[in-house]
């Protein structure tokens, strides 16, 4: 059983920073990048050592053989023996990893004596973070589906942290103090939100540096016990507010349709960004010709890359000016998605907190394909590349993350139900079947009635039993005519409304 964490959230604060203040963070960020490098540096090489080794890899064999067995076995006493065995070879492996010091506590011994070389900069305690995250990277890449571990280069590390709030990075009486560096922090007169926040128990302090405009700026970030104070406003009143209702959710890459006892509703996720992706590509195309530019001997004579050339590549005064450009054209992306999906977040909550969702594999959804086809009406060769932009531009998994961390401030959580069961696009709650329906078609009909596709499956969701695996068809039957009356509300304003942006899978003239 995983052990269960408390709740904590964030508060982000902004530093009052002098020049030499920011000489002497940006040199301890440096440090820590070289410290990260080091460690890692040394957990792969005690790894790949251990790869090495003749037991392992037979250790490793038999594990992927018994999990094998386990899957294709249908009978219990074999399984219960073959478990039994898996357990055996894992313990004899964490025993091979222990000997060989490749777990997060033999790389907390290795930085010790580093730390003590720039223990006038960083701390024992940030030193052993540093130490966990290389060792986190190099978690993923033994234990996932990671292919390679990066080491950070010249002003990636762009965050350092302690372990508590007693020693190391501290927050004391609105200052930050690491090190002999004492920073203040800025607190607005009027946000009583952070000075409800502060009153709970910090329990470890970040200092995060961002480049904003081409500058760097600097920020605490107070990782605090509990739950989020209410947001009030000046009056005194509570903003956020509860719904009582139901609600069905089926998201799609750039939109969800969702369906309420109150509302139905087809949107596009964070709407404002088409303009700012507009403007990443214009700057993306300058950014690649001024690198064909200077560096002609990179290239091959159709355009790609040469894989096997070693020569430096050159970078002009106009790339790096664009890059920046782009870099903060970045920035700008995220912070307004994420702003427009707390909004949209915030609303659905407005409407209710009992919320069904079906569960989507967006990373899954966003790899190139594998196999090479040919299209059957073209003769070409399909493009390999499948829906990663679209999920890159609007996030559809961190707008649930957000909703779902929203639920959680309240004691609920999202409600995902089984797709593979549920079959919201295939089933007919007035026939009470399912049958395959190509995604070509977005209109169904349902008893003699026109529906949307999304919106009913939304719908269907909305009225989920409890098991998560079917759709109570007696509550379909009982609230399908309001649904019908919602729908048809949304489709006329969809059709009347200006500046709403019609995606082809909404299939509205």
């Amino acid at each position: 059983m995983k052990k269960k964490k408390n709740p904590t959230y964030i508060l982000e604060l902004k530093l009052d920073t002098e020049i030499y203040h920011e000489h002497i963070l940006n040199k301890r960020f440096e440090i820590g990048r070289k410290i990260y490098n080091a460690v890692l540096g040394e957990g792969l090489k005690r790894y790949n050592h251990l790869k090495r080794m003749r037991i392992y890899k037979a250790l490793l064999n038999e594990l992927i053989k018994t999990n094998k067995n386990i899957k294709t076995s249908k009978n219990k006493k074999s399984n219960k023996e073959l478990n039994i065995r898996k357990k055996e070879i894992a313990k004899n492996l964490n025993d091979l990893r222990k000997n060989y010091g490749v777990t997060e506590y033999s790389l907390h011994d290795f930085v010790k004596p580093i730390q003590h070389i720039f223990k006038g900069n960083i701390d024992s305690l940030t030193a052993q973070k540093i130490a966990t995250r290389a060792w986190l990277a190099l978690e993923k890449y033994i234990f996932s589906d990671s292919k390679r571990v990066y080491f950070k280069k010249y002003g990636e590390l762009n965050s350092l942290e302690g372990k508590n709030n007693k020693s190391g990075i501290k927050f004391r009486d609105n200052h930050l103090i690491w090190n002999g560096l004492s920073l203040e922090v800025k607190i607005r007169k009027n946000d009583m939100y952070a000075k409800e926040a502060l009153k709970q128990r910090i329990k470890y302090c970040r200092i995060v540096r961002k480049i904003i405009k081409g500058k760097y700026k600097y920020y605490i970030q107070l990782v605090l016990a509990g739950f989020p104070p209410v947001k009030r406003s000046k009056e005194g009143e509570i903003i956020q507010k509860y719904g009582e209702s139901r609600i069905g959710i089926d998201p799609s890459l750039r939109s969800i349709a969702y369906a309420s006892d109150i509302e139905v509703r087809l949107k596009e996720l964070a709407p404002s960004l088409d303009n700012i992706d507009r403007e990443i590509k214009i700057i993306q195309r300058k950014l690649d010709r001024s690198r064909r530019i200077t560096n002609p001997n990179k290239y091959n004579e159709d355009g790609t890359i040469k894989r096997d050339s070693k020569d430096r590549w050159y970078k002009s005064k106009n790339y790096m000016k664009n890059l920046f450009i782009l870099r903060e054209l970045n920035r700008r992306l995220n912070e307004i998605r994420k702003i427009e999906h707390n909004i949209l977040a915030n609303y659905l909550l407005t409407l209710g907190t009992d919320i069904f969702v079906e569960k989507t594999d967006f990373k899954a959804l966003a790899k190139r394909a594998k196999e090479t086809s040919i299209s059957e009406k073209t003769g070409r060769f399909k493009r390999k590349k499948r829906f990663g932009k679209s999920i890159g531009s609007k996030a559809p998994s961190k707008f649930f993350s957000i909703l779902d961390k929203k639920l959680n401030y309240i004691g609920k959580e999202i409600k995902y139900i089984d797709t593979w069961k549920f079959k919201a696009s295939q089933y007919n709650h007035y026939t009470d079947e399912c049958r395959k329906v190509s995604l070509s078609v977005r209109w169904k009909i349902i008893n003699d009635k026109r529906v949307q596709r999304d919106l009913y499956s939304a719908f269907l969701i909305m009225n989920s039993k409890d098991n998560l695996k079917e759709t109570d068809r007696d509550r379909c039957n009982k609230n399908f005519e309001r649904f019908l009356n919602l729908q048809d509300e949304e489709i006329k304003r969809l059709k009347t409304t200006n500046n709403i942006k019609l995606f082809s899978s909404f299939c509205i003239e």
